[in-house]
């Protein structure tokens, strides 16, 4: 199927919704005439290089619109238009798992849709199975976007958005495989790395390409200014090689409408994100963190990583001065939950702050499922929390964050 090509005019057809293209000055432009379907392997490649060889220019260049406002990106806990999904499309990726993680991928998108719209991306020939597996919802609807792709990661391959009043772009955040290119977490991506256009351009939003390669699982923010990330994801010569981490917080100020990223350490090569930041630490809401705290039986490696961003976080002051106030959400018993494997991430601060909804993994430890259960209720008192079996996803390293990314309702123009 051929994929329609973002030009000029379709980006000028917005209205009220999304931003006109001449707003977003040179943030934006960058591959506006290049065909999303021509996009593979050897194009994410130039993105990269294109990417890393144009960040400290673009960086000068926020993206406003035309009455000066910021384009920002907001807080995962603002009102959403909807929430995109996908549908894992791999069986040399996952294998005997494949039905298993449909299933819960279908579960999920059917508990989302009590609470928001959901877009499922799939691939032509599998879009049926999508469509009866995911049922039509039951409240909201799901919707199946016949859109090629490789993998359930949408958090990570698809648009980040950036909104103002009036206003809301998607940001192509250059996807290149989590840059495992020769290692043993290889996987195809070619479809995944051109799907943010694809999505974007169905649905009429303005694309901004980014000035660096990245993930948005590597990317938390408060909606005020303030981003959290690990040095590990970003600051990596397999995604970002030649760039200093002051050049990666430019190019990252500049294109989401930051005023200060607080960077904590993670840890580069011990899976296939190299540390995102949506495991470990999240914003509750401006000024206050939820932090990961691994449970018995954790590899010591990642307890490391727990002390050190506790210290970093219990040092560091938003983008408005306050010192930041701490959660820690304990996770399982490694020993007491039913996934098993060195890549099977127990991580509940990998939930998902939908409308009215907090979705977050089950694990099977009682007490600890218990204890998330309790911590995520008060910290979010008008959302309903719901726990979840995916140990399917889980097994595969990411959780319902990692297959999930919400598309934020405009904000009020004026």
């Amino acid at each position: 199927m051929d994929t329609p090509v973002p030009t000029r005019r379709s980006l000028l057809r917005f209205g009220a919704a999304a931003l006109p293209a001449a707003a977003l000055g040179a943030a934006f432009a960058t591959g506006l005439g290049t065909s999303v379907a021509a996009a593979a392997e050897t194009a994410t490649d130039t993105a990269t290089a294109t990417a890393t060889a144009t960040a400290t220019d673009a960086a000068a260049d926020t993206a406003t619109t035309p009455s000066g406002a910021t384009l920002r990106m907001p807080a995962e806990t603002d009102r959403h238009t909807r929430t995109f999904m996908a549908w894992p499309a791999l069986s040399s990726v996952w294998r005997s798992q494949l039905s298993g993680v449909r299933r819960d991928i279908a579960n999920v998108a059917y508990e989302l849709s009590r609470y928001e719209p959901v877009a499922v991306l799939a691939r032509p020939g599998q879009a049926a199975d999508a469509r009866y597996y995911c049922g039509s919802g039951a409240y909201y609807g799901i919707e199946v976007l016949e859109i090629p792709n490789d993998d359930l990661w949408i958090r990570d391959f698809g648009p980040t958005f950036v909104v103002a009043p009036g206003a809301v772009a998607g940001v192509d955040t250059n996807f290149n495989g989590w840059g495992k290119r020769g290692t043993s977490y290889y996987q195809p991506y070619a479809n995944d790395a051109a799907a943010a256009g694809t999505l974007l351009s169905q649905y009429g939003i303005a694309r901004v390409q980014a000035p660096f390669v990245g993930e948005g699982g590597s990317l938390e923010t408060d909606g005020q200014g303030t981003l959290l990330a690990t040095e590990s994801s970003l600051v990596n010569p397999n995604r970002n090689p030649g760039m200093t981490r002051d050049q990666v917080e430019q190019a990252l100020r500049s294109t989401l409408g930051l005023d200060k990223v607080i960077w904590v350490p993670g840890l580069a090569g011990q899976d296939i994100t190299d540390c995102h930041i949506d495991c470990l630490a999240r914003f509750i809401s401006p000024g206050q963190v939820m932090l990961d705290q691994p449970g018995p039986g954790t590899d010591p490696r990642w307890v490391e990583v727990y002390q050190q961003t506790r210290q970093a976080l219990q040092s560091a002051t938003d983008a408005q001065g306050r010192r930041l106030t701490i959660t820690e959400l304990p996770g399982p018993d490694r020993n007491s939950i039913r996934g098993t494997g060195k890549d099977f991430l127990s991580s509940y601060t990998n939930y998902y702050t939908a409308n009215g909804a907090v979705l977050v993994p089950q694990f099977g430890d009682g007490y600890a499922d218990g204890v998330a259960y309790a911590i995520l209720q008060a910290k979010y008192p008008d959302r309903t929390v719901v726990q979840l079996n995916i140990d399917n996803i889980a097994s595969g390293g990411g959780g319902i964050h990692c297959s999930t990314q919400s598309q934020p309702a405009v904000p009020p123009a004026g």
